[in-house]
């Protein structure tokens, strides 16, 4: 199955007919702003009367040593449906013991195991026989994602599935080509580098993107010829211990995959600390991935990969189509509930179009489509808990209290579960907190700029550096503003544009490495060099 681009799907998504968005239910909501008394946000249904998600939960313990296996302290924890706040299942609570256990368990398996000494070609074909059930099990899995998360269902199942089984065919072709050199010396030696898979990795994944995170973090590693301990985020643990057991199904040898779930300051600390893991990848907030980095220097000093926050700058020039602007920055922030690391969450408009398109953005975000997730023409579900629900509600408070312009939205939507009002704020100024922290959430800071000098200045004035988004029809504008900005990635007249093969990583603290790609397999190899005298050799 083909990949698709998010923003591909996003656009077929947004795009209600008239007729549709009439029959649509709306809610009641509060709006301040330019002519926003009274405007209501549409939703696809009453939000109390929700679809029953059409599968069942098939596995709740931790995945050692290739079997299912309870917590070592008998102690399970909720993991909740975001629509309500409902109990979906009680999932194993690893703690320390378990990743001893499952550390254990990799160590094993790469030290005695089949896995690293299995024929690259090999591995490929395990990898491969994974996607294929993946893809057979998609139905399964996409509903299981928004159950868990809260996200779109057409997003999970026609976007992030397929993405996912792309990413490992690209990885399990990679296993048979990842080689090493020889190089020239001066004087009489043979000289060749190898590259060796790394060992055990630990990796930590968020509840943003579940199923793509196992895919970023996985592929490449099994692709070197490591095994993993894995833990998954508290809050979506679901997916990952599904397709955990469909790589085990596709033959992969006990030991190699370990999946624990549990909480960051217990089994996340453990495996960030462990004396026998010798590397960590992380995904998550740059406040945490300070103390993995921390946690992983005290202990045995192992290497450490970091895709963290970020407050991304989408800069649309004075030459911009208007209406096709609107469109992908409102794509670029309310993407995946706004809770995207890479969000263009710092909207920077050219004074000269700033008005029009400040009444433009608020009109497409009181279109935006909020509602359950499973019904099709959603467009925005739940945020995904109580806590990240109150954060957002924080920081649009906040935004209120310094004075910008709250032009719709600002509120809960409805009375159960974690819903928000698409919201957008104009007038906003460079030191206002919405404006310097990652909210995390579908909130549009929209601000003004001059010049490019201006705005290269103030987008770069962030501690963050993982995106940027650039609108322009002109080349030479668009050639200056990627050069300058200090991001990781630059879209230009696009934004969200993720491919297994283009490498994804911030600059200052949005991270250290990169995910995806060539770049990513660097991650998990170590770099030995062999050197041989040579005796009356014939050339050098």
């Amino acid at each position: 199955m083909a990949a698709r681009r998010i923003s591909s799907l996003l656009t077929r998504s947004l795009s209600v007919s008239s007729s549709s968005v009439s029959t649509l239910f709306s809610s009641l909501g509060k709006n301040s702003g330019r002519n926003g008394i009274g405007k209501r946000f549409s939703t696809a249904a009453a939000l109390e009367d929700l679809i029953v998600p059409p599968v069942q939960i098939a596995y709740t313990q931790n995945l050692i040593d290739g079997k299912f296996v309870d917590a070592a302290s008998g102690k399970t924890f909720p993991t909740y449906d975001p629509r309500t706040g409902d109990v979906i299942a009680n999932v194993a609570e690893g703690d320390a013991e378990d990743i001893d256990r499952a550390v254990a368990a990799a160590r094993k398996a790469f030290d005695e195991g089949p896995w690293p000494k299995m024929t690259p070609y090999e591995r490929s074909r395990i990898m491969l026989r994974f996607a294929d059930l993946v893809e057979k099990h998609s139905e399964e899995l996409a509903a299981l994602e928004t159950w868990n998360n809260g996200k779109p269902h057409e997003q999970a199942a026609k976007s992030e599935l397929p993405m996912f089984i792309r990413l490992f065919h690209y990885y399990a072709g990679w296993a048979d080509k990842i080689h090493g050199l020889t190089v020239p010396a001066d004087g009489h030696h043979h000289v060749q580098i190898l590259h060796e898979p790394i060992g055990v990795a630990g990796q930590i994944i968020p509840w943003n993107f579940p199923l793509l995170m196992f895919a970023w973090k996985v592929g490449p590693a099994l692709a070197c010829g490591n095994t993993i301990v894995l833990k998954t985020a508290e809050q979506t643990p679901l997916t990952a211990l599904y397709v955990a057991k469909l790589f085990h199904e596709a033959g992969l040898p006990p030991g190699v995959l370990n999946v624990v779930s549990g909480y960051g300051p217990t089994a996340g600390a453990a495996l960030a600390s462990h004396m026998d893991v010798d590397k960590v990848a992380f995904t998550g907030s740059t406040d945490t991935g300070k103390i993995v980095l921390e946690l992983a220097a005290k202990s045995n000093l192992k290497p450490v990969t970091l895709e963290l926050g970020g407050k991304s700058p989408f800069i649309i020039c004075e030459d911009a189509d208007v209406d096709k602007a609107v469109e992908l920055a409102h794509f670029a922030l309310f993407f995946n509930q706004g809770q995207c690391c890479c969000a263009g969450s710092r909207t920077f408009v050219h004074e000269r179009v700033y008005d029009e398109f400040i009444e433009k953005a608020k009109a497409r975000a009181l279109k935006r489509v909020v509602g359950d997730p499973f019904r099709k023409g959603v467009e925005q579900g739940p945020q995904i808990d109580t806590e990240q629900f109150e954060k957002v509600l924080r920081y649009i408070r906040a935004g209120i209290e310094s004075n910008a312009t709250l032009e719709c939205g600002g509120d809960r939507l409805g009375t159960k579960g974690y819903f928000v009002q698409p919201t957008v704020f104009s007038n906003v100024m460079d030191d206002m907190l919405i404006a310097k922290d990652e909210i995390f959430g579908p909130v549009q800071s929209i601000l003004k700029f001059k010049d490019i000098d201006e705005v290269i200045r103030r987008a770069n004035n962030t501690r963050y550096g993982l995106a940027a988004g650039v609108f322009t029809k002109s080349v030479e504008t668009a050639n200056t503003l990627t050069r300058a900005l200090r991001a990781g990635t630059v879209w230009v007249n696009c934004f969200d544009v993720f491919d297994a093969a283009i490498p994804f990583g911030g600059y200052k603290m949005s991270g250290i490495g990169r995910e995806k790609g060539i770049y990513s397999l660097h991650n998990y190899l170590q770099v030995k060099a062999v050197v041989t005298p040579l005796k009356n050799p014939a050339w050098l």
